[in-house]
């Protein structure tokens, strides 16, 4: 048995109305000027406005910054990394989904080290941690709020890199289901499908282990148990807070194990066609399934458990397809498209997707089953 770590924030505050304790958690950093970074949307939403009274209520200086679009480039984080630089923050706050988040992470670590926005995507090692970071997400989905990871567009390259260091993990969350209450269906949808894809392939990585597979399996359970409810009843509490918290612990399974192909493949779909990241995942997720079915029925069978699907009397295989089989049907009743059709992606868009997917080892080494160029095509040839 090899080695195996658990990395996770400092602290986490949870459950309906925990936003109310914002105060009280920034005031134990001993700070006095804030940045939150968040996006419109959410400007729009109100859901930054009731935290960012509860600071100044308390004498805290709140700047917010509310430019973070929907799968940020390069260049658009270096801006708002400009703007931030403009005054002296002690503590950085993201309010949003996963690219706000990132965002929020990044602006942190870049504050206090002597490192640019490129250098990390090159590599470039992070010395030291960066100013406080407190982290609320509105979205069920990313986990962001618990991984040290940051993903960004490269556009140059039609693909998404993902920067990732000890350094970047939070150190406190507040996960307030009443933040997601006003979540879109079809976001709801995508960031749930999300969620539910991490909780999977770290459960099936080569580098789960037993943190991992804890966490793996309870979020897979919140989430398969809750996703139709909170997609159906937006206002759906008890569904919503099951989302968050399984959102959340894929998070931490991000942390201690890994993603794998479905990640891989689907980067070049957002970096090249801006095919919103969820949707990517839950579109590739049970064909990539039925790939690494292969020698790995037993922990399909475990999943499919999870899952509450009545296995109990099948074989592992065949309870591995029934797995498969409810993937299928969770994106349809969720309206997910169930193709890259609508996209425009043809035959003739294949080398390129093939080998941006080729290109992300970091994941691809982390598949239970090796995954060639040949069997990458063959997932993407099923989708078009």
């Amino acid at each position: 048995m090899s080695l195996y770590s658990l990395l996770c924030p400092a602290r986490i505050i949870a459950g309906p109305g925990s936003i109310e304790s914002i105060a009280e958690v920034v005031a134990d950093f001993s700070v006095s000027r804030v940045l939150i970074i968040s996006d419109q949307g959410v400007a729009r939403a109100g859901l930054i406005d009731h935290p960012k009274a509860v600071l100044e209520k308390a004498g805290v200086t709140v700047t917010v910054l509310d430019n973070t679009p929907p799968e940020p480039d390069v260049g658009q984080v270096q801006a708002i990394l400009n703007a931030a630089r403009q005054q002296s923050y002690e503590l950085v706050i993201g309010i949003g989904g996963g690219s706000a988040m990132d965002v929020a992470k990044i602006v942190a670590v870049l504050l206090n080290n002597d490192v640019s926005l490129r250098d990390l995507l090159n590599k470039a090692p992070i010395v030291r941690r960066g100013i406080p970071t407190l982290m609320i997400p509105t979205t069920a989905g990313t986990g962001s709020e618990a991984t040290p990871n940051s993903i960004l567009l490269v556009p140059e390259d039609e693909l998404k890199i993902g920067i990732v260091s000890a350094k970047l993990m939070p150190d406190c969350v507040i996960l307030d289901p009443k933040m997601t209450v006003g979540l879109p269906p079809a976001i709801t949808a995508s960031t749930g499908m999300d969620a539910l894809t991490h909780a999977i392939e770290c459960y099936t990585s080569k580098k789960g282990n037993p943190f991992s597979e804890l966490f793996a399996l309870k979020a897979i359970t919140l989430i398969s148990r809750s996703i139709r409810r909170a997609f159906t009843n937006g206002n759906d509490l008890v569904a919503r807070h099951d989302m968050m918290l399984g959102a959340l612990y894929g998070g931490m399974c991000i942390a201690t194990s890994s993603t794998t192909a479905v990640h891989a493949l689907a980067y070049p779909l957002g970096g090249k066609y801006r095919i919103a990241h969820g949707i990517s995942n839950a579109i590739l997720l049970p064909y990539v399934m039925r790939f690494n079915m292969v020698g790995n029925a037993d922990k399909f069978r475990d999943i499919a458990m999870a899952m509450g699907l009545d296995v109990l009397s099948l074989t592992a295989e065949s309870a591995a397809h029934a797995m498969i089989d409810s993937l299928f049907a969770l994106n349809r009743d969720m309206a997910i498209p169930a193709d890259l059709k609508r996209w425009n992606i043809t035959a003739a868009n294949l080398d390129t997707l093939v080998d941006g997917a080729a290109k992300v080892t970091r994941l691809l080494d982390n598949n239970p089953r090796p995954m060639n160029k040949n069997d990458i095509r063959a997932i993407y040839a099923q989708l078009i």
